[in-house]
C-alpha cells in the first residue's frame, strides 16, 4: 500500500512578520498518513519557526484499557487519497478561524500497540491561544472527519471496529 508522504519543512527568514495566511497549502501545511512509528518532537520540528510565539500538539496513544477490558493494540485503516483532501478542508477551516503559521497531521495506520502513538496534530502561531485552539478544532475534526477506522483488539480475543463518538464541532469558534 502507497502511503502519502507530502513533505514541507518552510522556515522563515528571521526578520519575516507572520501575517495571517488564510489558504491551506502543502507549503505551510504537512500530512502523512504511514505504517513507521510517528515523532512527536519531529512533528514539531515541522512547524517551529522563528515567526512562531507558540508552538501547539496533541499526541494520541493507544491506552491499555476500555471499558474496563485489556487493550492489546488498535488497527488502523485509511483511504488516504480522501483523508488527504478532507484534512487540507480541515486545515482551510482552521485558517479561516485562527491565525496560523504551519500545521501537522501526522496518523499511524496498521498495528500501534499500546503506549504507541497513533495520531499528531500541531500548530504554530505568533500567538499561543491560536495555536492551542486550532490543535483542539484539528483533532475534533479529524475523528469526525477523516475516512481512518479503528479496530480495537482485546485480551479476551474479541476485535472490534470503533466509531467514533459525535463531536460537536460548533463549540469552535
Amino acid at each position: 500500500m502507497a502511503h502519502s508522504h507530502t513533505c514541507c519543512n518552510h522556515q522563515f527568514p528571521p526578520d519575516y512578520v507572520p501575517e495571517h495566511n488564510k489558504e491551506a497549502s502543502e507549503a505551510y501545511d504537512h500530512f502523512l498518513i504511514s505504517a513507521e512509528p510517528l515523532s512527536l518532537e519531529a512533528a514539531c520540528s515541522i512547524v517551529k519557526s522563528d515567526a512562531a510565539g507558540a508552538v501547539s500538539s496533541f499526541e494520541g496513544t493507544t491506552r491499555n484499557t476500555f471499558n474496563g477490558k485489556r487493550v492489546i493494540r488498535l488497527e488502523y485503516e485509511a483511504y488516504e487519497p480522501m483523508a488527504k483532501r478532507e484534512w487540507y478542508g480541515i486545515v482551510q477551516e482552521a485558517r479561516s478561524k485562527y491565525h496560523l503559521l504551519s500545521t501537522v497531521m501526522h496518523h499511524r495506520i496498521g498495528e500501534v500497540p499500546v503506549g504507541k502513538t497513533s495520531v499528531i496534530i500541531a500548530a504554530s502561531s505568533a500567538h499561543r491561544a491560536d495555536a492551542i485552539n486550532a490543535v483542539h478544532f484539528m483533532i475534533d475534526s479529524l475523528k469526525a472527519r477523516l475516512p481512518i477506522w479503528k479496530k480495537e483488539l482485546l485480551d479476551d480475543g474479541s476485535a472490534t471496529w470503533k466509531q467514533n463518538e459525535h463531536i460537536d464541532i460548533s463549540v469552535h469558534k
